[in-house]
């Protein structure tokens, strides 16, 4: 009996270690310029949409084949092959705010960000990020930010 228990306790504890290792979230950004979203996880498929913006985020939600089924931060999805993605962190921000010069509020202002400017993440500390968005680099806090923050 307490062998089988132990049996048991160790079974649930293997697969609540792999699905919490599953639930996190994984971002990429696109490669290039140009990439086409399509229905299904083929070339023969249609294309459903195209993204026109380089490193836009997007959520990883699937995979088959050389293929990988994304979610954009406007529940936008479809199938993108894995030769239009990498893994640089960029973010979308859902709200307007400021850039600063420094990780404090108190720093100097740069740049005032709108919502649904696209920012490519250099690093993060607590609760800013360095970013760099076309001509501008500064901190912006983590709030409100759709993309990779790590």
């Amino acid at each position: 009996m307490l062998k089988n228990n132990f049996i048991i306790l160790l079974i649930v504890l293997i697969f609540s270690q792999t699905s919490f290792v599953n639930s996190k979230e994984k971002f990429l950004s696109l490669k290039k310029s140009k990439v086409n979203v399509r229905y299904r996880p083929s070339f023969d498929s249609p294309v459903k949409y195209i993204y026109k913006k380089k490193d836009f985020p997007i959520k990883l939600i699937d995979k088959k084949e050389n293929f990988r089924r994304i979610i954009d931060h406007k529940k936008n999805s479809g199938w993108i092959h894995v030769s239009q993605l990498k893994k640089i962190n960029s973010v979308i921000v859902l709200e307007d705010k400021i850039m600063f010069k420094k990780s404090i509020i108190f720093s100097k202002p740069i740049a005032k960000i709108k919502k649904g400017r696209l920012l490519v993440v250099q690093k993060c500390e607590n609760d800013w990020c360095k970013v760099v968005t076309e001509g501008f680099k500064g901190w912006v806090d983590k709030s409100d930010l759709w993309g990779a923050v790590n």
